[in-house]
């Protein structure tokens, strides 16, 4: 509605230019056969462009709509795949979409927001991603909405592997691009080249393994150093971000119960 708003306000100089153009049409040149047709084609073209402007709210509106039902069967579609993967066990984790609300990128711990909550089983911890990759983390569950701690948040930690190797660091944020997160604990005999695939280690109960974060970008050893400083490509851009998947395991309150107990 807002967007709607927006378009009117826009053109409402243009709008009320118009009018007052038309009724001076009306008024003065209504008994004359040419001034009348020009009036009318005047008129029709106005109407032709009210026309086309409408058309294009209704396929914005369309397009949200249209947006919501494809992240909808992306949840679905992950669901059954997520079955069919566990078949042999009896219990698998579960997606659940929402939409983003409210979002920030340009501070050092950004957060996000979703349209979830206590009331559709959310509950701290569990990780959210969207079709390109890894998101964040749930911090906070409100009955309705949740806040998440998203990669681009400095206080956020991801535990992620190569896939070439299934060798594992620890994904941080600097606090500067968002484009960009450096993997950590990363040793020197390690071999890293740019373009190597970055997706989550599984080695926590927030996401499982395999879902992807980014690819890297530059690696650099010093000598003498005993860990490699590299920088990763994101694939979530979250300048566009607009709807998630919670990821649900069922295995969560289990599992952090035991790390728990160990302390």
């Amino acid at each position: 509605m807002q967007n709607l708003l927006k378009i009117l306000l826009r053109y409402s100089n243009f709008l009320v230019f118009i009018a007052l153009e038309v009724a001076a049409f009306l008024l003065l040149n209504w008994n004359s056969a040419y001034p009348r047709s020009s009036f009318l084609s005047t008129a029709n073209e106005f109407i032709a462009w009210q026309h086309e402007q409408l058309s294009e709210i209704g396929g914005y509106f369309s397009l949200r709509s249209q947006n919501e039902k494809l992240a909808a069967e992306n949840v679905a579609l992950r669901n059954y795949i997520c079955s069919m993967d566990s078949a042999e066990n009896e219990r698998s984790n579960h997606y659940l979409n929402a939409k983003v609300v409210q979002m920030t990128t340009d501070e050092m711990h950004n957060y996000l927001t979703i349209n979830r909550g206590a009331k559709d089983g959310l509950c701290r911890g569990q990780g959210v991603r969207n079709e390109d990759g890894a998101v964040g983390i749930v911090r906070t569950v409100g009955r309705n909405y949740s806040v998440v701690l998203p990669l681009i948040n400095t206080y956020t930690n991801l535990s992620c592997r190569f896939a070439k190797n299934d060798y594992v660091g620890t994904l941080q944020w600097d606090g500067k691009d968002i484009r960009f997160a450096q993997l950590a604990d990363v040793a020197a005999h390690m071999v890293v080249n740019p373009g190597d695939t970055i997706v989550t280690s599984g080695l926590s109960p927030v996401f499982p393994e395999g879902i992807p974060v980014g690819i890297v970008e530059s690696s650099i050893l010093k000598e003498g150093e005993s860990y490699h400083t590299i920088r990763v490509r994101l694939h979530t851009n979250f300048k566009r971000l607009k709807y998630v998947e919670v990821v649900q395991n069922a295995d969560q309150n289990e599992l952090e119960e035991l790390i728990d107990g160990l302390d």
